[in-house]
């Protein structure tokens, strides 16, 4: 900043002229001098200060120039390391490529002839993929019958689908109309064709038929519906195993099903005795049921069962069931049976089975 010039006022007044002019005249003289004086002093504080004001201006923006320059040189130094250290990796990698193709050489291999084994490796596996996807498509349940859920969702359930012959019991009690005994005693008041579109029961078919779906086609399969007592669901075809292969007779029994109205108290052990008249014995078995047992083999004396005699009758049902097969079960909701889930659990731990209670819109 160029600095302004100083300028001072200069009287060429000599004494004998002031004192000519009297002595207001010096006093007007002298006040004139110092108003200059004055004048001039501020002037010049003005222009020191704005001199300070940017010197103070150029400081902060070097400090603030400072820091970015500090900042870009952290950026570079960083950046330059990890450029180091990816040189140092291609180097080495670099290296190692060389080593494998020096010993493939040395081992009498060509660029070629790599290459035509990849080929012969990469070809030989998609053959193997392919046997495989064929194997699959014979052993699986879904050839022999489709089932496609609510939004073609995939089924992570944790039950064992395998097995030659497999048996699947369906609790078929007034109790898998619904889930509350208030809405029970209301649709058992309701038409058969109403009780039968109710949505626990209609969960429950679903779930015979997507079970059906996946078992393997070369398997067999009976599905037994029990209440007070048990017996084949499909006509005619007691104590006999069907073929998982022959698709028409999954589509009646899936028909048949749906003519079912669910009705009666619950016998479970019915249910398992019917198990032994299978031959041979079924290797895994599936029961879809809502809770305990409301009787054994005969009907009870009382219109009412405790929870405690559930038990019971539950402890004195699975006496019967075959050894060493795998029980998974499908629970549906049922209120005023807390006991239900503890004891089943049990009994799909004990015979290395699973126990999948569903949400509503499964399967």
């Amino acid at each position: 900043m160029a600095k302004k010039k100083r300028e001072f006022t200069t009287f060429n007044l000599s004494f004998l002229d002031i004192m000519s002019c009297g002595f207001g005249a010096v006093i007007l003289v002298f006040l004139i001098m110092n108003h200059g004086i004055v004048e001039q002093k501020t002037e010049l504080n003005e222009d020191l200060l704005s001199e300070v004001n940017l010197l103070n201006e150029d400081i902060t923006e070097g400090k603030e120039g400072l820091v970015r320059l500090r900042n870009t040189l952290s950026e570079i130094d960083l950046k330059s390391a990890e450029a180091q250290g990816l040189a140092t990796r291609i180097a080495q990698d670099m290296a190692n490529y060389e080593a494998q193709i020096e010993a493939r050489k040395l081992d009498g291999y060509t660029d070629s002839s790599d290459i035509e084994r990849l080929k012969a490796e990469l070809l030989s596996l998609e053959a193997e993929v392919e046997a495989l996807r064929r194997a699959s498509q014979d052993s699986g349940g879904n050839n022999a019958r489709d089932f496609i859920g609510q939004g073609d969702r995939q089924y992570l359930t944790g039950l064992n689908l395998g097995g030659s012959h497999i048996a699947i019991l369906l609790d078929v009690s007034a109790s898998m109309l619904a889930e509350k005994v208030v809405q029970i005693i209301r649709l058992r008041n309701m038409s058969e064709s109403i009780q039968r579109k109710s949505d626990k029961w209609t969960q429950s078919l679903n779930t015979v038929d997507w079970l059906t779906a996946q078992l393997p086609v070369s398997s067999h399969y009976q599905v037994i519906a029990f209440n007070t007592a048990a017996t084949s669901a499909l006509p005619n075809t007691d104590n006999k195993w069907l073929k998982v292969a022959d698709q028409p007779q999954l589509t009646t029994l899936s028909a048949v099903l749906r003519k079912i109205t669910p009705s009666g108290g619950t016998s479970l052990e019915n249910a398992f005795i019917a198990l032994q008249k299978l031959s041979p014995l079924p290797d895994n078995i599936f029961l879809i049921t809502d809770g305990l047992p409301t009787q054994g083999t005969t009907r009870p004396r009382g219109s009412k069962v405790s929870g405690q005699a559930r038990q019971q009758l539950y402890a004195q049902a699975i006496r019967q069931l075959p050894a060493n097969v795998p029980v998974n079960i499908i629970l549906l909701p049922m209120e005023g049976d807390p006991m239900a889930v503890s004891e089943l659990w049990q009994l799909a731990q004990s015979t290395r089975g699973s126990l999948l209670s569903p949400s509503r819109d499964w399967p």
